[in-house]
């Protein structure tokens, strides 16, 4: 504990030395961080913007994209010539509307509804676009089966459609061959949400759906599709919203860009609310730090302090980009969340800032304010790099990018509050030490030198000290709000009831944080990337309305040299192949498309008609070559060869995916299918384009647990090692899983999904949770008081503002994220104000009752004030049988030489005036209490202490020049002079009289004095609870009158008498 003690010691030396540099030189400080941040922002032309969904948002390392690469080394899609679109790999460049109709029949199988589907097939065909000085149209660009352009053979339909609107024709669901073009019509593909009777027949048909795929195998056809995709966009949006066109059908529309075009909307949408956001943390910030004395005042640190947060952020942005890093749209986030942080060091500065003297030199109020403020910000920006230092190993690019930048920025805020706005504090320190008004710099009258002035230049202009009179109360008030914090708030806190009441409330906060954990879902939806008015809203909402029946045709490689003519390897394909048929997310053999199975059920049906042989490898490959693989079959894109031709090495089939909503559903899915493949004998996997999407849903939840748990330990050893106490550090630990638990149940009771852009803020959110509960903690353990409840008055009193303060301003500034009408934005900002709202009440009422009940000290029973007083004071005495005491109403009697009532020496000694004991009508530390409760005693003498001894310091003052004017100085401790005469309050030799009394009381006969120190002193509780009486009471016990003797008409003295409680035990005093 000791080493730890040496962090916080080694911090606060090295942050007293910069204060004391840059109070001294605040100039440098100041110009070095302005030019160091124009500097880095020349890092903006090299800024590399990325927005591409499924490198941000996938796995890295993710099993879809190790899936695909091995389904891409075997079977590579061909879009000029050999496109099927089931047996895609990646999206690729299409286009995709959804239809439905617009009245209220909504069957989409008539004529006139049918025609205008055939309509817009036309526009989109016969569509002119203009790139790179070429014109092209669909039928150039688009993906081709043997030179035919990718087509949507449904639209056939409309040489039948009359017949079918008058029920002559019925349409068979799954499968139809169209009597007039005989195609072969797969209705699931085009059809959504279609009612069928038992008999297979389709009823109605609320929504068609139409696709068109771009050949992207370059580059330039690539950009091509790419072009022609957002002129097809704009087509949709110019026919349906703005010319009208169609009268039956709604169109919702799709395309590969859209994900990318809304990230970039999503950019593009929070950056006008950057102004406006930083203008209400602004005015907040300059509000708060706002006084009535217009000196100490610090408007323009405020804005300051937000300047500061903005600079490093801008600078570290800058260098990120000179690094190399990406830019993403999510960063955007990141400057709302350093204002924050840089705000909240800013209020705690400040606050460390009031908390010195004026009278003080400002290179000396800088060291005392960077040195006191030195843990409290260190543990902000340590505990807030850590955080984001974890999300940088993170799997998701989006999380790593951000947490770069974030993690960039959090150091840089860190220095530059050290430096530039430390230099502002300091330059507004030399204006305070001028008196010149904090917003207008010129110089203005004290308070208790205004009162000759207007109201207005007394409410809006005076302020500061006088130098002649520096302690004079009228010009020393403190912030209001700090006041609060200590003298009513706090003692709020420290009621009985009111710490039960707490605790109770945190429990039921924990158990509705355990229900939200238990409620929580994983997984990020498409439709919450897109902007909340985006049209691809509604594309995602039909499409989840009406085509998650059959969403997903997925493919199963089997990779190796397998003899697909042994009977015992075709028995465990199909055993696979049923195996995947057979579980509740895979439809039956109808929707299965395999090569093998159809191939050997068609040479054992046609076995002697065609006098084929299919017993042995080299004729199983001829006659599957000559029989089953022709250019034109699709079965052909199923099955690799090696180069010889003589050996299958991969083939594939198809499974069709039936009834999969919802991203659990998706994720149960694909982990149950990847399941199959490992327990198969088979070298099998399986693959979809989505797949490395929902890789997420597999990775999130482990990811997220992992990263709380580094990350909290890493908090907690960092709180241990800036707070080297046990109890303290495990409070400490305590609040931030706490906090956490809240985070995360509160977040799924609010609608987030556990996903990568919750996990960011989950992460961020880690070292959010340690700021307010460490800078309680700290001050608790740092406060000098005696008392639990004292100590929570001491810390609420230092950091009750800056919680406040810190919580409220990140707060506002996070508003303007909920304006930009997007998931992303609107999950940080809700997940931040989780995380500031739990921090900030852990850190203001769960933790000080936490603290003051199980806390450092909590256990130990606390010192009598009286006790401690005399202990201190009792050095000063000459002879501990009897404590001399000033008098003042002596009959004119000298105490060490100095009359009662003059004051003059004591005046010079204490520098003000000194308050006389009629003023207070009780002994002001040193004469007992008339009160027969030592309770009342005891409040009593607090008192008494607080109306006469401004502070410690004033009290040493008195006692040295009472010392000093009574002749009882540093020689009075010499043990070979005699003490001098010691005169109790009636004028007698007080030390001699009373051992005559106690040798007569003891019978001692040889002349020598007893010695009441000697017997063993009262115990504590006697001690504590003794009973005071007026020294008339005392003497009174003796025989005789001994003490008053021939002194009767002596009065009674305002100051009463003290005996030090040691030395009562034998003596019969009350």
């Amino acid at each position: 504990m000791v080493g730890l003690k040496i962090v916080d010691d080694l911090l606060n030396k090295s942050f007293y030395k910069l204060g004391l540099v840059v109070g001294k030189y605040p100039g440098y400080f100041l110009i070095v961080p302005i030019l160091l941040t124009f500097l880095g922002m020349t890092g903006y032309q090299r800024m590399k913007n990325n927005i591409d969904p499924e490198y941000l948002f996938s796995p890295l390392n993710g099993e879809g994209k190790f899936e695909r690469a091995i389904v891409e080394s075997y079977f590579k899609v061909n879009y000029s010539s050999r496109f099927s679109v089931s047996r895609i790999t990646r999206a690729g460049r299409f286009g995709r509307v959804i239809l439905t109709t617009k009245d209220g029949d909504k069957n989409m199988l008539r004529t006139a509804v049918w025609d205008e589907v055939r309509l817009l097939d036309e526009y989109i065909q016969n569509m002119t676009v203009h790139f790179d000085d070429t014109y092209f149209t669909y039928k150039d660009i688009c993906a081709k089966w043997m030179d035919e352009c990718f087509f949507n053979d449904i639209l056939n339909l409309h040489y039948i459609m009359d017949d079918v609107e008058q029920k002559k024709i019925n349409l068979t669901f799954p499968l139809m061959f169209n009597p007039v073009t005989w195609d072969a019509h797969a209705f699931p593909v085009f059809f959504g949400g279609t009612q069928v009777s038992e008999d297979g027949l389709i009823i109605s048909v609320p929504s068609v759906q139409l696709v068109y795929f771009a050949n992207s195998d370059f580059k330039r056809n690539d950009k091509l599709g790419s072009a022609w995709e957002d002129a097809f966009l704009d087509l949709i949006e110019t026919l349906q919203d703005k010319e009208n066109r169609f009268k039956y059908i709604r169109i919702a529309r799709f395309s590969s860009r859209t994900l990318d075009h809304e990230l970039e909307k999503n950019t593009k949408s929070v950056m006008p609310y950057f102004s406006s956001s930083f203008g209400i943390m602004a005015v907040f910030s300059v509000v708060t730090c706002m006084m009535f004395d217009w000196v100490r005042s610090k408007p323009w640190l405020g804005l300051l302090g937000n300047v500061s947060a903005a600079m490093a952020t801008l600078c570290a942005f800058g260098l990120c980009m000179y690094a190399g890093v990406d830019f993403i749209g999510i960063n955007l986030a990141a400057p709302f969340l350093m204002i924050g942080i840089g705000i909240d060091d800013t209020f705690v500065m400040l606050a460390a800032w009031r908390r010195t003297s004026i009278k003080t030199p400002v290179p000396e109020r800088m060291a005392q304010m960077l040195s006191e403020a030195a843990v409290s910000i260190t543990i902000t920006s340590v505990t807030d790099f850590f955080s984001f230092w974890i999300g940088i190993f993170s799997p998701f690019p989006s999380v790593t990018i951000f947490c770069i930048y974030s993690g960039a920025a959090t150091v840089l805020l860190f220095i530059w509050h050290l430096t530039f706005f430390a230099a502002c504090v300091a330059i507004s320190g030399y204006c305070e030490q001028k008196n010149l008004h904090s917003i207008f710099c010129f110089k203005v009258l004290p308070v208790s030198k205004s009162q000759d002035k207007c109201f207005l230049y007394r409410w809006f202009c005076s302020g500061g000290v006088d130098p002649k009179d520096a302690d004079n109360p009228d010009d020393n008030k403190e912030h209001g709000m700090m006041i609060f914090f200590r003298d009513y708030f706090a003692p709020i806190i420290n009621n009985g009831c009111v710490k039960v009441l707490i605790i109770l409330i945190f429990g039921v906060y924990l158990l509705g944080a355990g229900y939200g954990i238990t409620q929580i879902e994983e997984g990020l939806e498409r439709r919450k990337v897109a902007k909340n008015d985006s049209y691809a809203i509604e594309f995602f909402d039909r499409e989840d309305d009406y085509y998650r029946e059959f969403p997903y045709r997925v493919q199963v490689i089997i990779a190796g040299e397998y003899d697909y003519s042994d009977p015992d390897v075709q028995h465990q394909v199909e055993n696979l192949t049923q195996t995947f048929e057979n579980t509740s997310y895979i439809s039956n053999t109808l929707y299965t498309e395999s090569w093998l199975r159809s191939f050997l059920q068609y040479a054992q049906r046609n076995e002697d008609y065609l006098n084929i042989s299919i017993s042995n490898k080299k004729d199983f490959i001829k006659a599957l070559k000559e029989l089953w693989l022709a250019p034109s079959s699709a079965f052909s894109l199923d099955v690799k060869f090696d180069d010889a031709g003589e050996d299958i090495i991969a083939m594939r089939f198809l499974i069709q995916a039936v009834n999969i909503s919802g991203t659990e559903h998706e994720k149960e899915m694909v982990r149950a299918l990847r399941k199959i493949c490992k327990e198969s004998t088979l070298n099998c996997t399986v693959f979809h384009p989505y797949f490395v999407f929902f890789d997420q849903f597999e990775l999130v939840r482990p990811l997220s647990i992992q990263n709380i748990i580094i990350g909290a330990s890493i908090m907690m050893l960092v709180s241990f090692i800036f707070i080297p106490n046990i109890l303290c550090s495990f409070w400490v630990a305590l609040s931030i899983i706490s906090i956490e638990a809240g985070v995360v149940g509160y977040m799924a009771l609010w609608g987030i999904n556990l996903d990568s852009i919750s996990m960011i803020n989950l992460i961020m959110c880690i070292g959010f949770s340690v700021d307010y509960t460490a800078h309680i903690c700290y001050a608790y353990m740092s406060s000098k008081a005696k008392t639990p409840d004292e100590k929570v008055k001491e810390s609420l009193y230092a950091l009750g503002l800056p919680i406040f303060q810190g919580s409220i301003s990140t707060i506002l500034g996070m508003i303007a994220l909920l304006l930009a009408n997007n998931y992303i934005f609107s999950v940080f900002f809700k997940m931040v104000f989780l995380v500031v709202f739990c921090g900030a009440m852990h850190g203001l009422f769960l933790l000080p009752v936490l603290l003051s009940l199980f806390g450092p000290g909590s256990c130990s029973r606390p010192e009598i004030e009286d006790d401690m007083k005399l202990s201190s004071i009792e050095k000063s005495l000459p002879h501990p049988y009897c404590i001399p005491h000033p008098q003042f109403t002596l009959n004119g009697s000298t105490l060490g030489g100095a009359k009662g009532g003059n004051l003059a020496t004591i005046e010079r000694y204490s520098k003000k005036p000194y308050k006389s004991f009629p003023e207070v009508d009780k002994d002001l530390g040193l004469g007992t209490s008339e009160e027969n409760s030592s309770e009342s005693s005891i409040q009593s003498h607090k008192k008494q202490v607080e109306g006469a001894f401004d502070d410690a310091a004033l009290e040493k003052r008195y006692r040295d020049a009472w010392r000093r004017n009574s002749e009882h100085g540093v020689t009075a401790f010499n043990r070979s002079r005699s003490p001098p005469q010691v005169l109790d309050i009636f004028g007698h030799e007080a030390e001699s009289e009373y051992y005559k009394y106690k040798q007569s009381k003891d019978g001692a006969s040889d002349g020598t004095r007893g010695r009441m120190y000697d017997s063993p002193a009262r115990s504590r509780y006697e001690t504590a609870h003794r009973r005071y009486s007026p020294p008339e009471a005392r003497y009174a016990s003796a025989p005789n009158g001994a003490y008053r003797g021939n002194n009767a008409h002596l009065f009674r003295s305002n100051s009463y008498h003290n005996v030090h409680p040691k030395f009562y035990r034998e003596s019969k005093f009350p």
